[in-house]
């Protein structure tokens, strides 16, 4: 008993950013499951709260100042774009505080403690080379609170703004298209990156890490089999990645399995990296 406690006053007080994913933001992954094979002191889950719900979870890395992954599930949607969202941070990485919720950022100076586990806007002033790309896009929601709770700078890397704006939102599009189309049942998504040391810095210091690839996968078990062949072979899961930069930047599609085997020859995930339990083969598929 006085485990079990001790275990909820450490929860009461964790708020949003936990070591161990709780039931109600579990619901965002595969089988209440996240991606297998990533590990590191400097990565914390971030249950992703606003408007008191939760809705999405991002494995994020309070060295480097930017999401590995964000994992969430993919609601149907005409692509609107929100409008008049500010952007927001996530106070539990670097403070106690009495809110498990991001909040907007404060005006004024920002205390140096909470520059030290994430980015702040200051990091992309002078980053004229970059946008900020959400992993969990907003035109992937549909409730108003969904789409606003994308608007946090843990949610997002520096994208080349070329590769960002001429090729990444247009793959954004596509898959928006073809789950809104084909997928019966819930989608869920996982979209990261990967980095090789590349960085934006602020006063000659190392601050925000740039993606060297982005990557995503899906994951729908329940979908359309009358669909074209050209779009039902990519159900119950596909999966696709681009090189975050002006050239040579196009996206390729592929199994989840290709993309798995090329992460693991470029980023820091072990031999037991897995994005989707089983790879988003059903149970009784088997």
């Amino acid at each position: 008993m006085a485990v079990l406690l001790v275990t909820l006053l450490i929860s009461a007080v964790r708020g949003a950013v936990e070591m161990e994913l709780s039931p109600e933001c579990r619901q965002f992954l595969y089988m209440a499951t996240p991606p297998s094979g990533l590990e590191h002191k400097s990565l914390q889950f971030i249950c992703q709260r606003y408007n008191k719900k939760p809705r999405y979870v991002t494995l994020y890395n309070t060295v480097d100042h930017v999401p590995i992954y964000s994992a969430y599930t993919f609601k149907r949607s005409d692509g609107e774009k929100c409008v008049d969202v500010p952007w927001m941070y996530e106070p539990q990485l670097s403070t106690s505080s009495d809110t498990g919720e991001m909040q907007p950022f404060p005006r004024g100076y920002i205390h140096m403690n909470f520059e030290d586990a994430q980015a702040v806007l200051e990091d992309y002033t002078n980053a004229i080379f970059y946008e900020r790309g959400a992993l969990n896009p907003d035109e992937h929601q549909a409730d108003p609170d969904d789409k606003a709770a994308t608007y946090t700078l843990t949610n997002v890397v520096p994208l080349v703004r070329e590769f960002s704006d001429e090729v990444w939102n247009e793959q954004e599009h596509v898959i928006r298209k073809r789950l809104n189309n084909y997928c019966r049942g819930t989608a869920h998504v996982v979209t990261g990156i990967t980095t090789s040391g590349k960085m934006i810095r602020r006063n000659n210091i190392n601050r925000v890490a740039v993606p060297t690839y982005i990557w995503s996968a899906y994951c729908c078990v329940d979908y359309d089999h009358n669909a074209p062949y050209d779009e039902r072979y990519k159900f119950p899961s596909f999966a696709h990645y681009g090189l975050n930069d002006k050239e040579n930047n196009q996206v390729l599609e592929m199994s989840i399995q290709k993309l798995e085997e090329f992460l693991k020859k470029t980023t820091f995930v072990d031999k037991n990296f897995q994005i989707f339990v089983d790879d988003c083969i059903p149970p009784s598929s088997k």
